[in-house]
């Protein structure tokens, strides 16, 4: 069931859009019309509001059980999705599940089933096994990030999933490139091909930055120093390079976050919101960071391991001069390694002279109540306001989960603001506030 149906404008007003770019408005067409939809395009160019308009107009607000299953290839991904409907407030609800959290969360979710399910295929596979939701009203599967979602390791789940999905009558896949051949177990017939990756931003661009060690680590500090406080993603290929960088980033008092598949789920997602809020400029990643996530507009990325293959290169670079903005990609060379082909460039950055300092004016608050608590940004804002004794301009982003909330505050005052605030009453609920 669904409660208070929103029309497409209500939707985008939702969202702060004023209007669907040129790939959005195909898509719209394409997928309202076809049953079949490939749609490529560059990364940070929209294309999840653009299958998801489309497939939640198809909805029926009297069904009770999931009618739009989304596919994705990381838990982030999935996140990210649920957000962004949630945030529409379409009037359906939606749920996801993904490894890294209790299967009895996903149970308790589920007994009320939502119309739009986000899942990673392991989980996915793993409920369909157990029956734990019906399949007969999921009419609508979107693969999101299909190159990944279809490759090597999840190709018997996809299929398994696939094998149980037979009253689908619409699939869209989703894409920055097209990787690979897409399986016959997808069921693809008579595809309509929306094909953007040739617009890719030409707003890029890439420079070159020699380094005299083969280790690279001081060049990488002198880089940053020259870039200064802007938000950006260090790129590695291991994530013992990421700890080996991230300690010599302490030692230099260079304030950062971490990002690969190794951590904790709770590790990244703080990681991922203390850089969606300022409080980290610099966040060092695998691949994994390189789609799919829910951050920034960012001015750089450092491939300080050059990537092995061209597909990594160019979704790396795709988490910089998204849309219309301008960003620059750094790829960081020991003077004596091997330049892929596919990485060209003929600009060369020195690093001599010029030095800004990196100084995040941020820190993180987290507070031990959420949406559950029936607590809104709202009352977070007033709590910070009215004792913390912030100004406006001294509160930054709110991120609203469901049992608990993150707050960015000057890092000045995080003190003070907790000394105020720790222990006190929001809603109905006594709430802790601690530094993260």
């Amino acid at each position: 069931m669904a409660n208070n149906i929103k029309s497409q404008q209500e939707i985008l007003s939702k969202l702060n859009i004023k209007a669907l770019n040129s790939m959005q408005e195909e898509a719209l067409l394409a997928i309202s019309s076809a049953a079949n939809t490939v749609l490529l395009s560059p990364t940070g160019t929209g294309k999840t509001v653009a299958f998801l308009l489309p497939t939640i107009n198809d909805l029926i607000a009297d069904c009770d059980n999931i009618q739009l299953l989304i596919l994705v290839p990381s838990r982030e991904l999935a996140i990210q999705i649920e957000q962004v409907v949630r945030q529409m407030a379409s009037g359906f609800k939606v749920n996801a599940v993904y490894g890294g959290r209790p299967f009895s969360k996903d149970k308790t979710d589920l007994m009320h089933p939502p119309a739009i399910l986000i899942g990673t295929p392991g989980r996915v596979a793993d409920h369909l096994r157990r029956e734990t939701f019906l399949v007969e009203n999921i009419k609508t599967l979107v693969l999101d990030e299909f190159d990944k979602s279809l490759e090597i390791g999840f190709e018997n789940e996809m299929s398994e999933i696939l094998a149980n999905l037979t009253h689908i009558e619409k699939r869209i896949l989703t894409s920055a490139t097209q990787d690979i051949e897409i399986p016959d177990f997808v069921g693809l017939e008579n595809e309509l091909v929306i094909d953007y990756l040739e617009t890719q931003t030409s707003n890029l661009e890439i420079k070159k930055v020699l380094s005299p060690d083969k280790n690279k680590q001081q060049t990488l500090v002198d880089l940053l120093h020259h870039i200064g406080n802007k938000p950006g993603i260090v790129f590695c290929n291991f994530k013992d390079t990421i700890q080996f960088i991230s300690d010599f980033l302490n030692e230099n008092n260079i304030a950062h976050g971490c990002f690969y598949g190794g951590m904790e789920q709770k590790d990244r997602e703080r990681a991922l919101i203390k850089f969606r809020n300022g409080t980290h400029q610099i966040i060092i990643a695998t691949d994994l960071a390189a789609r799919g996530l829910d951050i920034p507009e960012l001015n750089y990325i450092i491939h300080y391991q050059l990537p092995l293959k061209a597909e990594e290169f160019t979704h790396r670079n795709g988490r910089t001069a998204r849309m219309n903005a301008q960003g620059t990609a750094y790829v960081l060379q020991w003077t004596d390694e091997y330049l892929p082909e596919f990485i060209e460039t003929s600009q060369i950055v020195k690093l001599e002279g010029k030095s800004t300092t990196i100084a995040p004016q941020w820190a993180t608050l987290f507070i031990s109540g959420g949406r559950k608590d029936k607590i809104s940004k709202g009352d977070i804002a007033g709590l910070f306001f009215k004792q913390g004794n912030l100004e406006k301009s001294e509160l930054g982003v709110i991120e609203l989960k469901k049992d608990c909330a993150f707050v960015a505050v000057p890092k000045a005052k995080v003190s003070a603001i907790i000394e105020k605030t720790n222990n006190t009453r929001l809603k109905k609920k006594k709430v802790r506030v601690t530094v993260i």
